[in-house]
């Protein structure tokens, strides 16, 4: 992998928000859940298409601080306009297990 420059990590808008509504995602491809963010009042809500139904249901995730990217262009995923990419870590049998910080911190807050 290329190295990048501090600058360029800077690039890369890395927030924490609140998981305020997840629900199935039946029509996507892959299984899915689609999660609505809340990233406070500065970012406000944004929607996120994950595929982390290993690991997690809809029901689970609701309460919950992930960390997403929030300055990618939205994407279309099927009949949902994802907004931002909810990051996780691929585990060892290929599934995604969500990052999040490891206390709660104010929604909003940037990746350092």
């Amino acid at each position: 992998m290329a190295e990048i420059s501090y600058d360029d990590f800077l690039e890369v808008d890395i927030r924490v928000g609140k998981v305020i509504r997840a629900e199935p995602f039946p029509e996507a491809r892959k299984p899915a859940i689609k999660l609505w963010i809340d990233f406070g009042p500065e970012i406000g809500e944004k929607k996120s298409s994950a595929q982390i139904t290993e690991h997690y249901t809809p029901e689970a995730l609701v309460g919950r601080q992930v960390m997403a990217v929030v300055n990618f262009p939205p994407r279309q995923i099927g009949p949902f306009m994802s907004q931002c990419l909810t990051l996780g870590f691929t585990d060892a049998a290929g599934a995604i297990v969500l990052a999040g910080p490891d206390g709660e911190v104010p929604l909003g807050a940037r990746l350092h």
